[in-house]
């Protein structure tokens, strides 16, 4: 009892810090653009995956330097000393001091050219799976943001519902008193007001815990948040024919680009495997001194300058049959990456339809959900007005309030999940943006 006090305690700290602003670190309402800048900043699964781009984009300076020329220095000082066995003191000893410099410049190096080729399509890749963190983000953002939404809303909900049972659960009591009605009036009110405060319990819960997801997000307790009008108009899907989003997702869709990146490495890799079969050539220039005299010895001695230019061939002739199987093995992963490919076009369309049919479906619950609204409330009029004159019991008016307020948390998150539906369904075409976030943050008010 103590730790279920101390939870409400904190939750209606919470709601009252969001309707007092000036208890909260934020002065003014925040909207999900405002949530957006900040998580770009600040979260650190999008900042991973920058930092993954940045480190695969140095592949391709990698790949380049086995092209470009590389300068080497080696250096050699050594003293021996030789000792007779029977005389040790007799010793006879010489230093010698060598050093090196050479340059080598690959002139043919098929290998050396798709590693080139190759690490440019890695580092696209690369580029591909940041454009999806980044989208990624955007739905993690707005899923977030209508999360907590949504449990608001419920939360409201049921403390309206709670408000008009305890109401009911008055007047069945008064009913009772004064001989109208039957004491199962009073604990039919009673029951659906314990039912009330369990789920009343629940969606604070839910609450917290869509605010801290929220929060993880943003690294900060967010505000009071701009909320949907319950008479916005969402759009519809533009353009709202379904083969045209099919058909985009077929081409721009980001798992199809990143699967079509990934077919054509496995394609070089088969290339690069095949080019060790192939000769190199490259081009050596060597300089470097040698001397003979003594380490210790002040004395001048014999010095050589040798400097040398020339072509280095390398033909490999066998290799135990590595270069053979590493064709083979590169040739059975590309037929993976391109079942992957097909699998990634085929998840495309599918994801696309679905979400497509979410946004459609979904305004279409939203309406016959506005039509149920308001058929409820008419409902709940006409059954208090009957159980006042008589002609209706008390389970009756308890009904109708319960299927008002269900149809009210039914229509909320309705909305939310078509807005959810909107941005998935352009994200599985590969063009949800910025722009997206707030096209609907111009929807949201300031004001309940």
């Amino acid at each position: 009892m103590v730790r279920a006090g101390h939870a409400r305690l904190g939750i209606a700290l919470l709601l009252a810090a969001w309707a007092s602003p000036g208890l909260t670190q934020q002065s003014q309402t925040q909207d999900l653009l405002e949530i957006w800048q900040m998580a770009v900043q600040r979260d650190p699964i999008y900042a991973a995956s920058q930092a993954e781009r940045n480190a695969e984009q140095e592949k391709i300076p990698q790949a380049r330097a086995q092209l470009l020329p590389y300068v080497t220095a080696d250096g050699v000082a050594e003293q021996n000393d030789r000792r007779r066995i029977s005389g040790l003191n007799d010793n006879n000893g010489e230093g010698r001091a060598l050093w090196s410099l050479t340059l080598t410049q690959p002139i043919i190096d098929l290998s050396a050219w798709g590693g080139l080729q190759r690490a440019e399509y890695v580092a696209g890749l690369a580029d591909v799976q940041q454009a999806n963190a980044y989208q990624e983000l955007i739905l993690r953002v707005a899923q977030a943001y209508f999360d907590v939404l949504a449990a608001q809303d419920t939360l409201r909900a049921l403390k309206a519902e709670k408000e008009a049972v305890d109401t009911q659960l008055r007047a069945a009591r008064q009913g009772f008193e004064l001989g109208s009605t039957t004491i199962a009036d009073t604990y039919e009110a009673q029951a659906r007001l314990d039912l009330i405060n369990a789920s009343e319990l629940l969606a604070e819960n839910v609450l917290q815990l869509s605010v801290d997801q929220l929060a993880r997000l943003i690294n900060e307790r967010p505000g009071k948040l701009a909320t949907l009008p319950s008479n916005t108009v969402l759009p519809s899907p533009a353009p709202n024919r379904l083969t045209d989003w099919v058909e985009q997702a077929r081409h721009s869709s980001l798992t199809v680009t990143h699967a079509e990146l990934a077919t054509k490495i496995a394609e070089k890799q088969i290339d690069i495997a095949k080019s060790e079969h192939y000769p190199r050539l490259s081009l050596q220039a060597q300089t470097g001194s040698a001397t003979d005299r003594g380490l210790y010895n002040t004395d001048g001695g014999p010095r050589s300058l040798n400097s040398s230019i020339g072509l280095q061939l390398s033909i490999p002739i066998f290799t135990g049959g590595e270069i053979s199987s590493v064709v083979r093995e590169q040739t059975s992963r590309l037929q993976k990456a391109r079942y992957e490919l097909e699998n990634a076009k085929r998840q495309a369309v599918q994801s696309t339809q679905r979400h497509f049919s979410g946004v459609t479906s979904g305004l279409a619950r939203i309406s016959a959900l506005r039509a149920a609204e308001q058929s409820s409330l008419a409902s709940l009029q006409a059954n208090k007005t009957g159980y006042e004159v008589g002609v209706r019991i008390n389970i009756d008016v308890l009904n109708a309030q319960q299927q008002l307020f269900e149809t009210q948390r039914s229509l909320a998150r309705a909305r939310y999940d078509t807005l959810m539906n909107g941005l998935r369904l352009k994200a599985s075409s590969g063009v949800l943006t910025d722009q997206d976030i707030v096209a609907i943050n111009e929807l949201l008010s300031a004001h309940p």
